[in-house]
């Protein structure tokens, strides 16, 4: 398997599809979403916090990083029965992803948590949801053994680009980052990678962070755009928002890159307007972090986003589920 693609797109060809008109680079994007995308589809994907606070990491943007004072009440890694508990009420309420979050480091296949990982993996896939985790880095035997666990995808943000990630985390760097990639990829495990925006980066940064992502190969299966969320006590609790047609040029610049990709409208919804958040849709974004809460961050209740899903006449996306695992899934269950 190749990880790297060995022709990426250029950064002026990014440069000239995002700087397109908008109503002209709009229609482009709603026209390559038709072509690969069901137009009354999205997908529901609830994501939980299963280890809270207390990060050795300092990511700038990170409520949970115990570099700085925000308030955040540190919690250990939960039990797979808990995590199980919580996926089914997500799978009740409409969710067909189920992520799993944990704030640390990073895991390696010999952690003592890693068990419990890998049982709360198979405990969700059990029920007929994608799985994905973020768990920051990895070692490749680690990769390994969450593919044979069934995780469906593992989540892993550029955050920005290569020049400016320095800015926004010391503790590790860009090419570790880099590296982790490689090894989910290495394992066959589907790429779920994006970034944030509004953390004082340039628009070139963002699109320096796309063209990034079209250097990988396989192309990530999944795209978060994330807008920053101001949590009080962390280095970027005084950055400004985001203008609204940065974000919708992004998400549509995306989407032409990565026809097939699901492209996420992520954190920091509670600070747009339905209609942003509508013309993102329209755009080419096609699934949302849906629930109360994502990890810490707040998030638009389940009832006023199904309310606006209604009036769009959206309708949730069934789980994807592959023959490969339903095959093993019932070798084990038989066993």
């Amino acid at each position: 398997m190749r990880i790297q693609n060995s022709n990426p797109r250029s950064l002026p060809e990014i440069r000239e599809i995002y700087h397109t008109p908008l109503f002209a680079l709009l229609d482009r994007a709603r026209d390559t979403y038709r072509r690969h995308w069901p137009d009354n589809h999205i997908q529901l994907c609830t994501l939980l916090s299963i280890k809270t606070g207390g990060c050795s990491e300092d990511c700038a943007y990170c409520s949970q990083s115990a570099h700085y004072n925000t308030g955040i009440t540190k919690q250990p890694l939960m039990e797979p029965e808990e995590i199980e508990k919580c996926a089914r009420s997500a799978r009740e309420a409409g969710a067909t992803r189920f992520c799993m979050g944990a704030a640390w480091r990073g895991i390696t296949h010999n952690s003592p948590h890693f068990p419990k990982i890998l049982e709360a993996i198979h405990r969700v896939r059990a029920l007929g949801l994608e799985v994905c985790v973020t768990l920051g880095t990895l070692t490749p035997e680690a990769a390994f053994q969450l593919k044979e666990a069934g995780l469906t995808a593992y989540n892993h943000n550029l955050d920005t680009s290569a020049e400016y990630y320095h800015r926004i985390v010391t503790t590790h760097s860009f090419s570790d980052r880099l590296r982790t990639i490689s090894y989910v990829q290495k394992a066959g495990i589907s790429l779920c990678c994006g970034g944030i925006i509004g953390m004082g980066e340039t628009e070139d940064d963002r699109l320096k962070m796309l063209q990034q992502l079209t250097a990988f190969d396989p192309p990530p299966e999944s795209i978060p755009i994330n807008v920053l969320v101001r949590i009080p006590g962390t280095p970027l609790e005084k950055m400004p928002p985001v203008p609204p047609l940065q974000l919708l040029r992004l998400i549509a610049t995306t989407r032409i890159l990565f026809p097939r990709a699901k492209v996420r409208l992520s954190a920091g919804r509670t600070s747009m307007s339905r209609e942003l958040q509508t013309l993102a849709l329209y755009a080419g974004a096609n699934s949302i972090f849906y629930g109360d809460r994502l990890l810490t961050a707040p998030n638009p209740s389940q009832e006023d986003d199904l309310e606006w899903l209604s009036e769009l006449e959206l309708t949730p996306e069934p789980p994807y589920r592959s023959k490969e695992h339903d095959s093993t899934t019932s070798i084990q269950q038989n066993s």
